[in-house]
């Protein structure tokens, strides 16, 4: 097991990353404060220049770099916000960057990029998700001679995260009974996890990863770092398939809980925080606040600090955002409807087996010809999730239910 960084070394990296990283707010949120009856603070690194912590250890890293490492350049991977700091920190510094991302990662981050990196940077869009910009950025590396710049797996790297914990020591004015810290690839809550056992070591660590990218998790449960076969790579910047090494045996001694946080309220959430707080966040920028609901009753009465850790979202994401947290509300809902061969049927339909408050969001035929008498995917929004059974009911009892979708992943992807 790797012993915690120095933190020593973490406060001569907070001397370098206040280059280029500003101090974020550290703020009581009273909205969940009385939704949990704790005290709960959150730590605004959504407010960065880059918009995520991930400035601090790219910077960092770079910073210590020789001359011969800087003649040469830098490569690193990264779903986003890591390319986004090692652009900033290529920038600042003069030195050439090539940057490999994931084919489908938003446009805003990519476009991010290539404004702090201006003419420091070159952008490589490669494979689906970050694992396959990771083999291929390691690749390039190997012929080049150029020096990698690790997302989260690098001493350096958790060094310059670590200077974040430091300031939340010394903005709190309160002591810290939970960190609620989201999970990725790990480097985040390694450097956290180095300055608290030290300085606050009675502090309770909560770690929280996306229910489709449980590496972490699994890796925990099978006792050694393992490699997933597969994953939703929506929350982008927590979709790692493979754990960093230094996360996972610091969270093998220090971590108190784990959450597994499903991505329709992590969506619910981003809504949430953008309407009542006046907070854009990425999707994992919202974990650590989904994952309050879950610890409840634990955090009661509790000083509990959540790490808003990146604020990079997409405009052209929010439909997809929107859907999903109304799926994971029970909100929506996609039916194959039947309709009965007989004229008015469509009508009957629309006027005597929605409710007065249902509305349809989608409307397909699922058959080109004779479509007025074919079956149809139809989506139903709903004001409340009482209205559900009764729906259910009239379709049945009229003859017109044919399947209902959202609890047949295979098909429903098929067909919305």
């Amino acid at each position: 097991m790797r012993p915690l960084l120095d933190i020593s070394t973490i406060e001569a990296s907070a001397k370098r990353v206040g280059q280029a990283a500003v101090p974020t707010p550290f703020e009581r949120n009273n909205r969940l404060s009385d939704l949990y009856n704790a005290d709960v603070w959150v730590k605004r690194e959504d407010l960065q220049p880059v918009r995520s912590f991930k400035i601090r250890g790219a910077f960092n890293k770079i910073s210590l770099l020789d001359p011969a490492q800087r003649e040469k350049g830098v490569v690193c991977s990264s779903a986003g916000n890591h390319a986004q700091g090692v652009a900033y920190a290529c920038s600042h510094h003069n030195i050439h960057g090539t940057i490999f991302m994931p084919t489908p990662t938003p446009q805003q981050k990519v476009s991010q990029v290539a404004m702090f990196g201006g003419k420091n940077v070159t952008v490589q869009l490669v494979g689906d998700t970050y694992d396959d910009c990771y083999e291929a950025a390691k690749a390039y590396v190997a012929t080049s001679g150029k020096t990698f710049i690790h997302p989260f797996d690098d001493e350096d790297v958790i060094a310059g995260q670590a200077t974040m914990a430091l300031e939340i020591l010394d903005q709190a004015k309160v002591p810290i009974d939970y960190m609620v810290v989201p999970i990725g690839g790990g480097g985040l809550i390694s450097g956290i996890m180095s300055v608290f056992k030290e300085r606050s070591p009675h502090t309770k660590f909560i770690g929280v990863e996306p229910k489709g990218a449980p590496s972490m998790y699994q890796s925990l449960q099978e006792k050694k770092r393992i490699t997933l076969d597969s994953l939703d790579v929506f929350v982008d910047g927590a979709a790692v398939k493979t754990i960093g090494a230094y996360a996972f045996d610091y969270c093998s001694q220090y971590l108190d809980d784990l959450i597994l946080v499903d991505e329709g309220e992590i969506c619910q959430n981003i809504l949430t925080m953008y309407t009542h707080d006046a907070i854009v966040v990425e999707p994992a920028g919202a974990m650590s606040v989904s994952a309050l609901s879950h610890i409840k009753e634990a955090i009661e009465g509790k000083n509990v600090v959540c790490l808003i850790c990146g604020g990079n979202n997409d405009i052209t994401r929010m439909a997809e955002i929107k859907e999903r947290a109304l799926l994971f509300s029970n909100l929506k809902h996609y039916f194959i409807v039947r309709f009965p061969q007989r004229a008015g049927a469509l009508k009957e339909f629309v006027q005597h087996i929605l409710g007065p408050t249902d509305d349809i969001t989608f409307f397909e035929y699922s058959k080109k010809s004779a479509r007025a008498q074919g079956p149809a995917v139809v989506g139903i929004q709903l004001k409340s999730v009482d209205d559900f059974e009764p729906l259910l009911n009239r379709m049945k009892g009229k003859g017109f239910f044919g399947d209902y979708l959202n609890n047949k992943p295979d098909l429903f992807q098929f067909l919305i």
